[in-house]
């Protein structure tokens, strides 16, 4: 691998000094570096770090000519920032590859990311803030031999730190549009697509008790309508019998998962409802793998992902072994001029979700295989989650816009966290932006947010309550200056008291071009980082910061 790493690497050489000459091809990357000093600090229970500072960095090198692309990735973690695998510390080029289009067929060596349908069985991906990149290293071909018909298929193995795993994983896909297959349907007002993909995986069995199977597989059909104003899509995915369990392998029963997203969008208005059922969904290119580690599918977040800092305070994480949710959110913007949206009109939004367990709970999923959870089955099921939540835009003036945000969520700490509290969180956000445009090309922007859990004995108090204020000015087109205070009142876990505490943050970036720099100094709170319902724990940490990020 190291040795193709390198031809492929050389081979850009030759084109470095005509990069801009488009008739020898093009020459595009992109760089990106992320560095923290770490101080030991008992009041947030902060640790000092051998190293004294951490780095994370990596840059994509690509070259493109014609029907012909192939790059690299260099990374380097020494070490790896706290909160991430430290698997990952050391330097390498784990991307690689080489890509050409030739009569219609696509084909890839090497490295690649690939995604069938909505990712329920398969979906090799990075998040480089969660520390995920499970990308594939083998052989893949694209192909549409008829009009409408599309064509994936790959076979590969699995990116693990810097090694590759165990498990040789086979897919296929099909995506056929019938309104372009099918020349009567051409000009009908409503296009439909269907779907289907088939992944297997497939690894030794070693094991001298249990007699494993070697092939493990699953596929999925799926469909989307669309007709004017309205849209449909749904998916269906099962899986077979995968030994899950570690040492013992007490699993052996098949799982599924059924998604379905039905939306309604006019100048305005925008309606989406959306449902999902996972049951035994844990798919990896390795049997028994834990954590983040050789993932093969994805099963997407059903609840709102939280821009505002207090707001993703308690965040859902999906829950592949079993869960049951609904979500809907309907968007409203009032006319300019109009009682309810003024001089500049008015955007409101309401969403809500709710995610339960299956029936049994998460113990019977995992021990208990003889129990099969009804299909559909909200009533008498553990909450795993719930989020009311309310927005609001609205521009008061030609220099001020004002945002309000508030949520009420319900948060299940021994699932999502798997804690042993007995005891759900209960909190409250209420959160105000405003941002003042003082001239051209200097803005003030400021956030007060607000954090409150219920304290009866019905709910647990967790970390009490929590304020957060942040200024930020942004002048002339370079610069950015921002302050950001976190509190927390203090409060009493598990017969121990925990002092009142300031997170203060200060940062400073500058950017010119594609380049952007930016210094940091401050404390961290401990807590949960998620994207797309995939999450980390972030320890708590106080020290300086610095990313840079370019590109070309």
């Amino acid at each position: 691998m190291k040795r193709l790493s390198v031809i492929i690497a050389c081979s850009f050489i030759p084109f470095i000094n005509s990069a801009q000459d488009n008739s020898n091809g093009n020459i595009q990357g992109d760089f990106n570096l992320s560095t923290q000093s770490y101080y030991e600090d008992p009041a947030i229970n902060a640790e000092k770090v051998d190293e004294f500072m951490l780095m994370n960095a990596y840059s994509n090198i690509r070259f493109n000519k014609d029907n012909f692309t192939a790059g690299v990735r260099f990374e380097s973690y020494l070490n790896v920032l706290q909160g991430f695998e430290s698997n990952f510390n050391g330097n390498g080029i784990p991307y690689r590859f080489a890509q050409y289009n030739v009569s219609g067929l696509d084909i890839t060596v090497g490295n690649f990311y690939e995604q069938f349908g909505n990712g329920l069985i398969f979906r090799s991906y990075e998040e480089k803030t969660l520390g995920i990149d499970n990308v594939m290293d083998g052989i893949r071909l694209k192909y549409s031999p008829l009009k409408g018909l599309s064509l994936k298929g790959f076979v590969a193995t699995q990116r693990l730190f810097w090694e590759q795993g165990p498990g040789i994983v086979r897919g296929f896909d099909a995506d056929l549009s019938l309104n372009e297959a099918i020349s009567s349907l051409e000009s009908s007002k409503t296009n439909a697509i269907l779907g289907s993909s088939f992944v297997s995986r497939f690894q030794d069995d070693n094991n001298p008790i249990f007699n494993l199977p070697e092939n493990v597989a699953a596929y999925s059909i799926r469909s989307t309508v669309n007709r004017g104003k309205i849209s449909f899509n749904t998916e269906y995915a099962f899986k077979y019998n995968d030994p899950t369990g570690g040492i013992t392998y007490n699993n052996f029963a098949p799982g599924s998962a059924l998604m379905t997203n039905l939306s309604y969008s006019q100048r305005g208005l925008g309606i989406i409802l959306e449902a999902h059922r996972v049951d035994n969904m844990d798919y990896r290119s390795k049997r028994g793998g834990t954590g983040k580690e050789l993932t093969l599918n994805y099963i997407p977040a059903i609840s709102k992902q939280h821009a505002y800092t207090l707001a993703a305070f308690y965040p859902f994480a999906t829950q592949p072994l079993g869960e049951l949710g609904f979500q809907g959110e309907v968007n409203y913007a009032f006319k300019k001029k109009s009682k309810l949206g003024g001089k500049y009109g008015t955007q409101v939004a309401v969403n809500y979700s709710r995610i339960n367990g299956l029936n049994g709970g998460p113990s019977e999923l995992t021990i208990n295989r003889d129990h099969t959870p009804m299909f559909f089955s909200v009533i008498n099921e553990e909450l795993y989650f719930r989020d009311l939540n309310f927005d609001l835009k609205k521009k008061i003036s030609k220099k001020v816009k004002v945002m309000l945000n508030y949520l009420n969520v319900i948060y299940n700490k021994d699932v999502i966290e798997g804690k042993i509290i007995g005891k759900n969180v209960h909190a409250r956000i209420g959160i105000a932006e405003v941002n003042y445009k003082i001239k051209p090309k200097h803005t003030l922007r400021s956030e007060f947010q607000y954090l409150s859990v219920d304290k009866s004995d019905e709910y647990y108090k967790d970390q009490g309550d929590w304020v957060m204020g942040l200024v930020e000015y942004t002048f002339s087109p370079h610069w950015f200056f921002a302050f950001v205070d976190q509190y927390n009142g203090g409060y009493t876990s598990e017969g121990k008291i925990y002092e009142a505490v300031h997170y203060l943050n200060i940062s400073c970036g500058y950017t010119q071009g594609t380049n952007r720099f930016e210094l940091g100094y401050g404390k961290i709170r401990e807590g949960i980082f998620c994207v797309g319902g995939v999450c980390r724990n972030v320890p708590s940490s106080n020290g300086f910061t610095l990313n840079i990020t370019s590109s070309f």
